[in-house]
């Protein structure tokens, strides 16, 4: 069914376009029977306004562009759920965009986004680096960002939204160590992410100062997945290297870990016991359930979307960064 438009109500009622979108807007010079005339024909023909027409009209699109590496796991979707807590009252709706671990998808996502004309954009960034000058032009086009868990370096001015990375890794290691465990190897992830170098310090620091460091025990990953966390355990026992424990960056790297050892009949966490960072619903759904960090998920969105409409709001206002507090939660996977 055709959709009814201004011009149809115009040529129903043999007013001006413009007489028919004044009245549609309550403009207070229209005459009060017109106006009547107007809203009884738009009933009538079942008119609907074009929200994104109108918001145009007045600079706005109330649009926001999400933007994170994956939307697999619980992780992306409960930082939505906290963003739509405070959007969708408001009005606005997210255009959500996934770019698969890849920076040249994220770029194109950044240029679509840009192109619907995006109030703001959120975003969980899968490489440090590779993409800054793609949002300091966004940011240099007054399109407010704000980052979450993963964010760039210090050169791009924006709100971030993070946990304390290096900190609660280092109580995770301290962790294992206070259940007997010496050999405690670290699936660290790749490189060109932040939250990386961050867990790994904390890890290495903890290492040292119970004089336990072996870098023959950090494994880096090229991606992200459950077969990625497989194949860094495989690799461990392949080389031989004698390990207790696991401390792995992810909860898709610990449970894919946790698969291999599985096949492999090795108990757990009798034999080898794993710890992770990320604390997603699928923590909870792998026998023995895994001790990890647990974010503040949905807090961490509704914190990014008042930071995002902070900006839009007002360009001027100061950027933050927000850090939210993180709980370990212990589970049997490192607890006999």
């Amino acid at each position: 069914m055709k959709r009814v438009t201004i011009k149809d109500l115009s040529k129903f009622l043999s007013l001006s376009t413009s007489t028919i979108s004044r009245a549609l807007l309550n403009d207070k010079n229209i005459n009060p029977e017109t106006q009547k005339r107007v809203l009884e024909a738009a009933t009538k023909l079942g008119y609907k306004p074009n929200a994104t027409a109108l918001n145009l009209k007045y600079g706005k699109s109330k649009n926001i562009g999400l933007v994170v590496p994956e939307m697999i796991t619980p992780f992306s979707s409960k930082v939505l759920k906290g963003i739509q807590n405070i959007l969708d009252p408001l009005g606005y709706r997210v255009i959500i965009t996934q770019s698969d671990e890849n920076p040249l998808i994220e770029r194109e996502n950044l240029k679509l986004l840009e192109e619907f004309n995006v109030d703001g954009i959120i975003i969980n960034l899968c490489h440090e680096s590779l993409n800054e000058e793609v949002y300091k032009k966004l940011i240099n086009n007054d399109i407010p960002m704000v980052f979450f868990d993963r964010i760039p370096g210090k050169s791009i001015q924006a709100s971030r939204v993070i946990v304390d990375d290096q900190i609660k890794a280092s109580l995770v290691v301290e962790h294992l160590i206070n259940t007997g465990r010496k050999r405690i190897a670290h699936i660290m992830g790749p490189l060109t992410i932040r939250n990386v170098t961050e867990r790994v310090n904390g890890y290495k620091r903890i290492m040292e100062k119970y004089s336990l460091t072996d870098p023959d025990l950090i494994v880096s990953t090229e991606g992200m997945t459950f077969e990625d966390g497989r194949k860094a355990v495989q690799e461990l026992l392949n080389r031989n290297i004698h390990f207790d424990s696991i401390f792995a960056f992810s909860d898709t790297l610990a449970i894919g870990a946790m698969n291999y050892l599985h096949e492999q009949n090795i108990k757990i966490p009798e034999e080898i016991a794993i710890a992770s960072f990320s604390g997603t619903e699928l923590a909870t759904i792998v026998h023995p359930q895994l001790t990890t960090v647990q974010q503040p998920l949905e807090k961490m969105g509704e914190t990014a979307a008042r930071l995002v409409l902070e900006k839009i709001q007002n360009a001027s206002s100061p950027d933050q960064t927000v850090i939210m507090e993180t709980e370990l939660i212990y589970r049997a996977s490192t607890v006999i």
